[in-house]
């Protein structure tokens, strides 16, 4: 007979598959070409034709592999530094308006990365517990790699995307101030120019990500709504009523008359989310892919700070590396 003491020295079936995984992921990430980590880690991995840190990259072929998702799912996704909180406020704020009010919302005592979580760092399982009854994920994964279940279910996909330029920058000084607090000297501007510009950044070429899903978009654009952060900026309330409309959750024409609209877009403004004392202390992350500190993600989210960062030289020769990526394609950043 079975001893309770055998019963629990034998894994359990998710501790085999977990072990599993381990195995085949280290002897593949073994195999893939490295890159530039702009110092925050040892390296970048090149998989599937993008750069990712070893962490996220777990996650990423965990999720490929496992993660299922559901026809009523949002899919938020971006590449890095592109309007990824911003734009996890705005719709967070929309789809849960009856929900909470100004006073209520989840946004006044958390992070809107804990609100609106990573699939590839806290769902890439599909045994991981998920609030259904809040139906909005997050990702940064190229479309290319999406888990096949995103595509195949028809849920929805709103991807932002940023001026490169200020898309670097923001990076840049995201990546130097993580390490600033680490007590690590950040990489050069320079360097870290040069190596944006070749492609070697996280979950870059950025151009290639940005293409991905503008091209998926043009060919569904039930499904995937495609957003600029520039554009956005100019017209916030434009844009949040767009998103309403493309996930499911219009506005009312009461609801507009009330100022709803207008509401969400100032609890939600870099001005009322940078200045809660949420975002000005604690961390964000795993123990697996590090703890950043919450006021590193807000920093100025102003359109063209590029300005005050780059020389002439340096915004001239990304201006010219997107004209080239992205001729032919009708789009334009």
């Amino acid at each position: 007979m079975e001893s309770h003491l055998d019963s629990i020295s034998k894994p359990n079936e998710k501790e085999e598959n977990e072990n599993e995984f381990e195995k085949s992921f280290k002897e593949m990430i073994s195999t893939l070409p490295k890159g530039n980590c702009w110092g925050i880690y040892k390296y970048l991995c090149q998989y599937q034709g993008f750069w990712l840190h070893p962490s996220f990259l777990r996650g990423v072929v965990s999720a490929q592999q496992q993660f299922q998702a559901q026809p009523t799912d949002i899919i938020l996704c971006s590449v890095p530094k592109a309007g990824t909180t911003w734009l996890k406020s705005l719709t967070f704020a929309t789809i849960t308006r009856t929900s909470y009010n100004d006073s209520t919302t989840p946004l006044l005592f958390k992070v809107p990365h804990d609100i609106v979580p990573f699939m590839e760092l806290h769902h890439a399982q599909f045994f991981t517990n998920r609030d259904r009854g809040i139906p909005l994920l997050s990702t940064h994964v190229p479309y290319s790699s999406l888990p096949r279940s995103i595509i195949e279910s028809g849920c929805k996909i709103v991807y932002i995307c940023r001026d490169p330029k200020d898309s670097f920058v923001s990076l840049y000084h995201f990546i130097a101030r993580i390490l600033i607090s680490r007590n690590a000297q950040p990489l050069g501007l320079y360097e870290a120019f040069e190596l944006f510009c070749e492609g070697e950044s996280f979950y870059g070429p950025y151009w290639d990500h940005v293409l991905g899903y503008w091209k998926a978009s043009v060919e569904h654009p039930g499904r995937i709504l495609f957003l600029k952060y520039e554009d956005m900026s100019d017209d916030t309330e434009f844009y949040v009523k767009k998103i309403a409309e493309f996930v499911g959750y219009p506005f009312s024409s009461e609801e507009q008359k009330n100022g709803v609209i207008e509401r969400i877009v100032k609890m939600s403004s870099f001005e009322k989310l940078s200045n809660l004392e949420v975002n000005k202390t604690g961390v964000y992350g795993t123990p697996k892919t590090g703890f950043v500190e919450n006021n590193t993600y807000f920093r100025k989210g102003k359109v063209g700070d590029w300005k005050n960062c780059l020389t002439a030289e340096m915004a001239a020769q990304l201006d010219q590396i997107t004209m080239q990526k992205l001729s032919g394609s009708s789009l334009s950043l």
